[in-house]
């Protein structure tokens, strides 16, 4: 079912407009979302951002010359949001839900800064940028169903979204999903050096790489068969494939590893919320 942004009515105010704000915004004009009913507050606005004065958007008006402010993204980094949301707080009314894509930054934050209003915390990842992010997002007690449904088709244009009602797992989603492109940066640059001292070019390794990578997600995405019944399917007994995995699988070595990985940025997911 498609969905639409034409009938939004109010202000969407987005606080950030870097990569991940930016990113957004064009996935919201691409639903239909009136640039008239955009307000961007962002000091130092990129060339790209800037000229869309001329659709209409708003580029760092006063404050308090901005109504109705229906929804508040927050993409600003998460070291300068002390300073910044608690003066947003005058831009919050009854009907305001405020959607927070800040790494770290608790629910209970956003309600000290930004008043008793609803308030949904989400974890987007860089994918987002190329509009195949994964966000996760929880709400708190104040938001209503439709102020839900509203923040995920916003969410919901730079990628898929996956609700929660727990916070404290969001921690887990930093150390998973969050954290995870990283993690298969680093397999495809491991594959690409491995690709090399097995004699390819430098290119084609790291073509073969990253399309191995990409071509095996997708194919895991699309199938109804789980990871594991995939990779059983191209392992053939005593073949090549079977030598590599008896390296990577062997005393659960590859499991065991990556999961004392994401148990270590979980745990520093924890210490920088405090």
């Amino acid at each position: 079912m498609s969905v639409s942004l034409s009938n939004f009515t109010g202000t969407l105010v987005l606080v950030g407009a870097g990569k991940m704000g930016g990113a957004m915004l064009e996935g919201w004009f691409a639903l239909g979302l009136d640039p008239r009913k955009v307000a961007i507050l962002e000091p130092k606005p990129a060339p790209e951002i800037a000229v869309l004065k001329d659709r209409g958007v708003r580029v760092n008006p006063p404050i308090d010359a901005i109504a109705d402010t229906a929804v508040i993204i927050l993409a600003v980094k998460p070291q300068v949001a002390a300073e910044v949301a608690p003066p947003l707080k005058a831009l919050m009314r009854p009907d305001t839900v405020a959607v927070s894509v800040m790494a770290g930054k608790t629910i209970a934050f956003l309600e000290g800064a930004l008043g008793n209003i609803a308030i949904v915390r989400s974890i987007p990842n860089t994918p987002a940028a190329i509009g195949r992010g994964i966000t996760v997002a929880v709400p708190n007690a104040k938001v209503t169903t439709a102020q839900r449904t509203l923040a995920d088709v916003l969410l919901s244009s730079v990628g898929a979204v996956e609700w929660v009602d727990d916070e404290g797992l969001m921690d887990a989603v930093t150390a998973v999903s969050g954290s995870g492109p990283a993690y298969i940066f680093h397999f495809i640059e491991a594959l690409t050096i491995a690709a090399e001292k097995a004699g390819l070019p430098a290119e084609t390794a790291k073509l073969l790489a990253m399309q191995t990578v990409f071509g095996a997600a997708s194919l895991a995405a699309e199938s109804d068969d789980e990871p594991g019944e995939l990779r059983r399917q191209v392992t053939s007994p005593n073949g090549t494939t079977a030598a590599a995995l008896a390296v990577l699988m062997g005393e659960d070595r590859l499991t065991k590893l990556v999961t004392e990985a994401v148990e270590a940025a979980r745990l520093r997911s924890i210490e920088l919320g405090k």
